[in-house]
């Protein structure tokens, strides 16, 4: 029974075949992959055309995805969303044999196994494309780590910003003579290249290039081997420097300190002078305890003693004063009767007249 089956199954997939051979794909990261799938049909195959693509990721942690299908005379590529928009049949007539795809806008998510199956009853066949996206070198930057200075030791660097590995590197002299150190040659194909104890015969411009499957990107190094600098001199100047940085900052320092004192001193003085001592008194006042102190004196005085005192005495206090003390607004005086004047203790004084020349009537 299982001979019969295999005999079977070998006639009825005779008819129909896949053409294309299994192959491996390179293609770089953005660029369009065409991954074929040709068939033919044989007599027997005549029911419903099936066109079935699948993709097996490189992480066999996932399972197969349908990525695009035909069936019933339909197209359906909406399956798989990290396809979906960049994968289209490249045949407008699938019937005629050709079930090849195109992928767009490769990504590197892209990588894996898409395998072809078609079916027309009774006929089946499938095949397999190995699909590898590389990533071209780019943003290649060539530099100098080190000194340029002769008797130094110093490296020329290449290095691109991305590119799928393996990298190969190709260094190149543009300038002069374009013949490179003896000593370089071992590392021409390597992204780093150590000079040691440099001569002003290195002096030039370089090129580097690098490469991989899928493309290729370069870059220029212009080196200027110079004789050494005065570094006694250039040690010399930094610490001078140093110095003077450090006593400026020392005097910024003690200014700052010495006026936030100067300001807390006055504070302080300040302060001293509102609690301690009283305010003065207006020259108002002191005119009037001076008149008063003067009428106090004339009313104890007899009329023996008056004589020559009358205009001496009032001659004596500041016309300021008694400016001041006539323009200061005065209360009118209250009226006390004679007889409650005396319940009070007052004792009566007797004030002598004066004449309009200041003589005492």
């Amino acid at each position: 029974w299982l001979i019969i089956q295999f005999f079977m199954l070998v006639y009825f997939t005779r008819g129909l075949s896949i053409t294309t051979p299994e192959q491996m794909i390179e293609k770089a990261k953005g660029e369009t992959a065409y991954l074929p799938c040709k068939f033919t049909l044989g007599p027997e195959d005549q029911g419903p055309l099936d066109i079935e693509w699948l993709l097996s990721p490189a992480d066999n942690q996932k399972v197969d995805q349908v990525i695009i299908l035909y069936s019933g005379d339909k197209i359906y590529d909406d399956y798989y969303q990290d396809l979906k928009g960049r994968v289209h049949f490249t045949s407008n007539d699938l019937k005629s044999g050709d079930a090849s795809i195109n992928v767009t806008n490769l990504q590197l998510s892209d990588i894996g196994t898409y395998q072809c199956k078609v079916k027309k009853a009774p006929g089946v066949g499938n095949k397999k494309i190995q699909l590898t996206v590389l990533v071209k070198p780019s943003g290649t930057r060539c530099y100098i780590d080190g000194s340029e200075e002769i008797g130094n030791d110093f490296k020329l660097k290449c290095e691109p910003k991305e590119g799928s590995l393996p990298l190969r590197y190709e260094w190149q002299k543009l300038s002069d003579s374009q013949k490179l150190p003896a000593s370089w040659l071992p590392e021409m194909t390597s992204s780093v290249i150590s000079v040691k104890n440099a001569s002003a015969e290195y002096s030039g411009t370089y090129s580097c290039t690098v490469r991989n499957r899928v493309g290729s990107d370069q870059c220029l190094l212009h080196l200027d081997v110079v004789p050494p600098s005065n570094r006694a001199g250039t040690v010399a100047g930094a610490v001078i420097g140093t110095l003077l940085a450090l006593v400026l900052i020392a005097l910024i320092v003690f200014c700052c300190h010495k006026k936030r004192r100067e300001e807390k001193y006055e504070k302080e003085v300040h302060h001293d002078i509102r609690e301690d001592v009283p305010p003065p008194k207006s020259r108002t006042s002191t005119a009037r305890s001076y008149i008063g102190s003067n009428h106090s004196s004339l009313g104890s005085m007899s009329p023996s003693n008056m004589e020559g005192y009358s205009k001496t005495q009032y001659n004596q206090v500041p016309s300021e004063d008694l400016e001041r003390a006539a323009q200061s607004p005065t209360l009118p005086p209250a009226k006390v009767a004679a007889p409650n004047l005396s319940r009070m203790g007052a004792v009566p004084v007797m004030i002598p007249a004066q004449s309009k020349d200041g003589s005492i009537v």
